[in-house]
Order: C-alpha cells, then structure tokens, then sequence
C-alpha cells in the first residue's frame, strides 16, 4: 500500500510538472507568434506600450519584458521615453534582430523636412541603426484631433518621408496610427509604399469594426492600442462573467478577443507579473462569446484619463 501512494505521487508530480511545462511552452508559443506585414516583415502578435512611463521606468519595463520572453515593444516621440528604451534594447542581451521595435512621429510633426530630422532624432535617442516600425502617430495635432482640419495634403507629405526612410533602410516598415478610412484613403491615393499598420483604439466596448475590416481588405495589418481600455473595463460586470467562465481574468479575456479579430495588441504595463498574465492566452472564446463581448455597449468613460483626444477628451 505503502509503494503504491509513493508511485502515486510520483505521478501526481510527474503530471503537475508536464502541465508547468506545457503552459510555459503555450506561453513561449504566444511571444513567437507572428502576423507578416504586406512587405514580409514579421511582427509579434503580442507587444509591449510604454505610454505614460519616463525613461527609467521605460528602461526597466523592456528589459522585465525581454527577460520575460517579449520581443515586440512600442514607444513614440510623444512618449519622450525613446532614450529610455533604447538603453534597455541594447543592454538586454538579445540579439538587435530577434527584436521588433515601433516608434511614432510626433502628431505635431507635419512636414517633409521636421519627420526626417525627428526619424534621425528618433534614431539617435535610441541608438540603433534601424526602426522596425516607424507610424505616423495622428493625422492631425493633438489639439485638433477630429477636427474640421484634415491634414491631408500634409499627410500626404508626411508619408513622403516615411518611404524616403524606407527605401533607405532606416525603417523596416512603416504606417499610420488613429487614421480614420478616409485619410487612409487619402495616403492610398498617393503613395508609393502602401501603409503597412494602421494602430488604432480597439477594445471590447469600443470597436471600430468597419475601420478594422477595411484596413484589412487593404492588406494594412491593425494593431489596437489600450486593448484592456487602458483599465477602464477591468470593473465590467458583464465582461467579467465571461471572464469567469474561462477561468480568466478581464484583461486576457479582452486580449484573447483583439487577437481573435485579426489584430495585434499592445497592453501597456510595468508590472511584470501583468507581463507575464498578457502572454497566458492559451484559450479560446467561443463564437457565442465573441458575439456578446462585440455588443458590449459602448464605453462612455475612461477614469482619469478620459482627457487625452484618444479617449474623446481635448487638450
């Protein structure tokens, strides 16, 4: 009897240690998942935002990130953490390449020659050679944002400089963020290089379905931004009883759901136990599921941060 609990020990171990190995290998899985960009450049399905952290919680966030197994990470000029990050790419101990860095050009930044000088700016802050993904962050200035003013024959300048970069070979791809359908039309009527990315406010409770389905008609690639709402979801009664029922906590049900729409996502976080929680998505929502969680009435307030022009505030 005696041998008998010995050996059925051993096997309750032996089980419990193929269930951590398999979940670590689930989770290693969801940071070597990639989408390919129109011009064949992979991107990791799953990265890191910065937004709101300064150069030294920025630095010690990638490189949380990176030992974590994370290889995509998103700042911007606006961030004013690009020195920050930059640090912490070079000095993280993974090789440049096995890497995907995006930065953005500041919404500000609406002629030919101000993107150039902020794209080498953008380069020296962060000592690298190479952007893996350069956007341009608003088609208007903050301070106008979805105004009457559309910015489109500046954008069109804009872009301009963005393939110039490209052809280069100072950015590996390059794309738009919070553009609407007809400024992106408005790029598409001119360019050269078609818009890769377009990076856009997605989440459960805010989902701009028509935006996402034409970008993707368009081989344009979209990647949400605030997929957890920038927490103002995290309270949602009826998306936590979703949550509940997979045994999830609200942020990875809202990631598991941007991923199911086709998107890329971005959750912002220091915490490094958040890090390692945003990559554990080894589950599916069911169709019925999904259905509901894309009905979810429409989120009218962000907390705190309800100000910034993404979130319908005005600076």
């Amino acid at each position: 009897m005696k041998k008998f609990l010995i050996r059925n020990e051993k096997t309750k171990y032996i089980r419990q240690a193929l269930q951590k190995y398999n979940h670590a290998k689930e989770t290693e899985d969801m940071f070597n998942e990639t989408y390919k960009l129109s011009n064949g450049v992979e991107i990791p399905i799953l990265g890191l935002g910065t937004w709101l952290l300064d150069d030294a919680q920025a630095a010690q966030a990638v490189l949380d990130a990176v030992s974590i197994g994370y290889r995509h990470i998103d700042t911007a000029q606006a961030y004013m953490n690009e020195a920050g990050v930059g640090e912490a790419i070079r000095s993280c101990g993974v090789a440049r390449e096995e890497l995907f860095i995006t930065t953005k050009v500041a919404a500000e930044a609406k002629t030919y020659d101000a993107v150039t000088r902020s794209i080498d700016e953008s380069l020296a802050k962060m000592g690298l050679n190479y952007i893996d993904l350069l956007i341009i962050q608003s088609p208007q200035p903050w301070k106008e944002f979805r105004e009457e003013n559309r910015y489109f024959e500046e954008n069109k300048e804009v872009w301009e400089s963005l393939e110039d970069a490209y052809k280069t070979g100072k950015v590996k791809a390059i794309g738009l963020s919070n553009f609407l359908q007809d400024d992106i039309e408005n790029i598409l009527s001119s360019c050269e290089i078609k818009p890769m990315v377009n990076q856009i406010l997605a989440h459960v409770s805010n989902t701009p379905f028509e935006l996402i389905e034409f970008c993707q008609k368009n081989d344009i690639l979209v990647e949400a931004y605030s997929p957890i709402a920038h927490g103002a979801v995290l309270d949602h009664a009826e998306i936590k009883v979703i949550a509940d029922k997979y045994g999830v906590s609200v942020a990875q049900l809202c990631l598991r759901y941007c991923l199911q729409l086709g998107l890329v996502v971005i959750p912002k976080t220091a915490n490094p136990d958040h890090m390692r929680n945003n990559a554990d998505l080894d589950f599916a929502i069911l169709d019925a599921d999904m259905e509901t969680l894309k009905n979810v009435e429409h989120i009218q307030d962000y907390g705190e941060h309800s100000f910034f022009p993404v979130f319908g505030g005005k600076l």
